[in-house]
């Protein structure tokens, strides 16, 4: 278990204490909800953090290939179910969001048993920043037709590359399902 494993797992744990936070609000609104949102940029932040580690070290294991993908998905995905309770977004956005990630993730596995790796393309890792960006930007609460209007963009762009990422993805690897 390497550094950049541990920051992973430790992404995965943060997750129940984000949404701990998030949806019991311990300390009322809106401290619980700012800390909730720090829990999250910190957790997002080991994302790039246990890249950078593994790739310069070369640290990289069939572990952190499997688990950092699937912990990035968990904690966006969480973040935006929660969201929709809140009604801080449509559940459509979150819907088509969760939809591509069984897509792709079904499409790795078919890939994965004719010996094919897809690798993280460069949409995907914008989808996920995107998506991040977007939780974050919603989890600050801003109220206004100014601060909804940023909003509103930042979950039509998170669906954009999401969708965009996957067609990307399927497009390039057609083979898979010949």
């Amino acid at each position: 278990m390497n550094l950049p494993n541990k920051l992973t797992v430790l992404r995965v744990c943060l997750i129940p204490v984000f949404l701990f936070f998030l949806l019991a609000s311990p300390m009322g609104e809106p401290i619980s909800r700012y800390v909730a949102l720090s829990i999250f940029i910190i957790a997002s932040s080991t994302d790039a953090l246990d890249g950078y580690i593994a790739r310069k070290y070369n640290l990289i294991t069939n572990f952190g290939k499997f688990m950092d993908p699937l912990a990035d998905k968990l904690l966006v995905c969480s973040a935006m179910i929660a969201m929709i309770e809140m009604g801080d977004i449509p559940s459509l956005a979150v819907i088509v969001i969760i939809a591509r990630e069984f897509i792709i993730t079904g499409f790795r596995l078919v890939a994965s048993d004719e010996g094919i790796v897809i690798a993280a393309s460069m949409w995907g890792k914008i989808k996920t920043i995107t998506q991040m960006i977007m939780v974050i930007y919603l989890l600050l609460g801003l109220k206004g037709d100014l601060a909804l209007s940023i909003g509103n963009i930042l979950i039509m762009a998170s669906v954009f590359f999401t969708v965009l990422s996957a067609v990307d993805y399927i497009y390039k690897n057609k083979a898979v399902l010949k």
